[in-house]
């Protein structure tokens, strides 16, 4: 089958490799550097799995291009799978699916009859809105649920496969279907034979109202961040009232019903999906009741207040033991080890923070290569960096900083993302 992706990030790199194993499948992107990384077989993104799956594609048998090329990847293709960015608009409080819709237009330019799946992260509604403003019966929805550095390993071990299609259209749920076998079909061989907990065997795979699998998604990413939330503020009681937040975590994790995974303290929940999903969803409760869903959002910001006046006592003990003018380092941008992702990590809430109290700040970040962060300068040196800085702040804990361990600010209570 032809099969086509537009987006060569996190997701739809992932999908187009899953989905290569048994299609031809061509994966389109606007940054020509992406192309030509990707049809040398390298990765424009760390992710262990992407790395190995480009690097013996040859041996897999892998069919799969990397062209700049829209229309020539549009034409006869099946389905084209639509996977380029939504970023949140806080003034509109609306995901910018202007990229998804311009996804559409090229396809249909060329074909008219390949299903569209839009894999990009959308509004709740927004599915059933397109396809009745733009007359096209042919698209559907399919959410990601991948973490960053693992993007496809999660679609080679899925914990379900969902896809969105109006019910009463049966062209539509046959093709979801059809879809959600595709995905399953890339899978691991050891998931497709897997027994579930409620007695089912294989991967689920569930076809969904378009709107439904859309809220499954939002709801999904949210509870995850109320989960962090929740451990966040744990740890700052235990802070704010001297107590060992390791042991109180063990001891309520002990409780079968909450279990002992997704629950190390950090300085908030952040990275490309949390933030802007929890703020989507809030946006989605415009006249519905609720107050949990805006307290998550709200929490994640007092955490980062938080953990800011934390650093910023420490600065204000070094001023007062004598040292004129504390340098804080920020060891690392990104949002979590093994990810090479700055978008929306927490560490860059903090540094803000610190920064606006006029406190220096020197960032640790050797994958940057864009001069200075918002005015702070960056090294790539770490001995320099250790060396320089007074205070060293790091949202994960890394051996690199074993030997300034006095000098390090971290939460990260259990030494793991």
């Amino acid at each position: 089958m032809k099969i086509a992706v537009a987006g060569a990030g996190y997701v739809g790199l992932s999908v187009a490799l899953l989905l290569a194993q048994h299609n031809e499948v061509t994966i389109i992107d606007v940054v020509p550097e992406k192309v030509d990384l990707l049809n040398r077989g390298e990765s424009p993104i760390r992710d262990e799995e992407t790395e190995r799956f480009l690097r013996e594609r040859d041996e897999m048998g892998l069919r799969f291009v990397a062209m700049l090329d829209a229309r020539e990847a549009y034409e006869g293709a099946e389905y084209v799978v639509v996977a380029t960015p939504t970023n949140y608009d806080p003034n509109l409080n609306y995901f910018d699916t202007s990229a998804v819709e311009a996804a559409m237009d090229a396809v249909r330019a060329v074909n008219a009859d390949a299903w569209i799946v839009v894999k990009s992260t959308v509004p709740v509604g927004y599915t059933e809105r397109v396809r009745r403003e733009r007359g096209d019966a042919r698209i559907v929805f399919s959410p990601e649920f991948l973490r960053e550095g693992h993007a496809l390993y999660d679609n080679l071990h899925p914990s379900r496969i969902v896809v969105g299609a109006p019910k009463d259209d049966g062209g539509a749920v046959a093709a979801a279907e059809a879809f959600a076998h595709l995905l399953a079909q890339g899978a691991d061989g050891a998931e497709r034979g897997r027994s579930n907990a409620d007695g089912t065997t294989g991967i689920p795979e569930l076809v969904l109202g378009p709107t439904e699998a859309e809220a499954v998604k939002l709801f999904a990413n949210t509870y995850l961040a109320l989960r962090v939330a929740y451990f966040n503020e744990l740890d700052t009681y235990c802070e704010v009232r001297g107590l060992d937040t390791a042991d109180v975590i063990r001891g309520v994790c002990l409780e079968p019903r909450i279990g002992s995974h997704y629950n190390n303290p950090s300085f908030g929940y952040g990275g490309y999906c949390l933030p802007k999903d929890t703020k989507q969803l809030l946006a989605n409760y415009k006249d519905v009741p609720q107050n949990l869903i805006e307290a998550i959002v709200e929490s994640n910001r007092t955490r980062k207040d938080f953990v800011a006046d934390e650093v910023l006592k420490r600065v204000n003990e070094l001023v007062y033991s004598g040292v004129a003018k504390p340098l804080v380092g920020v060891f690392r941008l990104t949002m979590k080890s093994g990810s090479d992702n700055f978008r929306a990590s927490s560490i860059q809430g903090i540094m803000k923070r610190v920064k606006a109290k006029g406190v220096p700040v020197l960032v640790y970040e050797p994958t940057y290569r864009g001069g200075d962060f918002f005015g702070s300068e960056v090294t790539g040196d770490l001995e320099a960096f250790k060396g320089r800085c007074d205070v060293i702040i790091a949202n994960r804990w890394s051996e690199d900083l074993a030997d300034v361990a006095e000098k390090v600010y971290t939460r990260d209570l259990f030494r793991r993302d």
